[in-house]
């Protein structure tokens, strides 16, 4: 049993068997990897900024609790970002109302210098534990987690980054220091759901779910954790819809990634139930 003010009762996509008045339905809707995929993939008609905005829009429209969150990797991989050095692909996250994103390895190809640069113009919420950026120039930008209240519940959102090391050139990071993402983690988790209070904690994870990703996985962070409900992950370029998996507690986590390139929108829908 989740302990707080709501109950979570399903983990599915298509709920059944609840009454709506005496539940509270949230939409949570994800990307990871989009790589400054502005237009549609080439040859695929999929994706683009365009379309995606429009299929955010519908289901806001539809749907009153909508969450939406990017897992890292939203730069490098197109012209627009080397032309632009980031500006569209932020501008188009802040256009889409991100809720929060995390950082990718790929959000330092430029160095912090001009990411921090980039951010003073476009500001979106950025959530990261396991990057020490105090003595850095994004200090500002980044967050180790955020709070969000929608429809009576309260929503604790902290993320986490993959090893710089090997992934970009090290006078990209410099200054940054690199934690073993899992202490903090489970520490910020546990904080936002015994101390704050919140009836769902999401963790947005640029790790990965492969062993030759990273070290820690997704799978890794999910099986250390007891208070961690949701982690949506980037990095690994899958495709994993909403799977289930057991917290160190033999309790579920749900653990979703949406390939690359903005092609798919991951939508996750959770009905949570008035505790009496």
């Amino acid at each position: 049993m989740i302990k707080s003010r709501f109950l979570l009762v399903l983990f599915l996509v298509l709920s059944v068997g609840l009454q709506a008045q005496k539940t509270t339905k949230l939409v949570i809707l994800h990307t990871n990897d989009t790589h400054s995929q502005v237009e549609p993939v080439s040859g695929k008609d999929k994706g683009g900024f365009a379309r995606r905005l429009g299929v955010i829009n519908k289901i806001r429209s539809e749907e009153k609790n909508v969450l939406l969150f990017d897992a890292g990797d939203f730069w490098q991989g197109t012209p627009y970002f080397n032309f632009f050095g980031g500006r569209v692909e932020l501008n188009a996250l802040k256009m889409m109302d991100y809720d929060a994103v995390t950082l990718g390895n790929h959000e330092f190809d430029n160095g912090m210098d001009s990411l921090a640069t980039v951010l003073k113009e476009v500001s979106v919420p950025i959530v990261n534990v396991n990057y020490n950026v105090e003595n850095t120039p994004i200090k500002d930008f980044v967050k180790p987690y955020i709070v969000i209240k929608k429809g009576g519940l309260k929503i604790g959102v902290l993320g986490v980054g993959v090893n710089l090391r090997g992934l970009a050139f090290q006078k990209n990071y410099e200054r940054l220091i690199l934690q073993n993402p899992i202490k903090p983690a489970l520490e910020t988790s546990a904080y936002l759901k015994d101390t704050l209070k919140c009836d769902l904690v999401i963790c947005l994870s640029h790790l990965g779910v492969s062993d030759l990703d990273a070290d820690p996985t997704d799978y890794d962070l999910a099986a250390a954790s007891s208070k961690i409900d949701v982690i949506i992950g980037g990095h690994s370029h899958k495709m994993i819809v909403n799977e289930t998996v057991k917290n160190a507690e033999g309790k579920p986590v749900i653990i979703a990634q949406m390939g690359k390139g903005g092609e798919n929108l991951g939508r996750i829908d959770l009905e949570f139930e008035k505790k009496k």
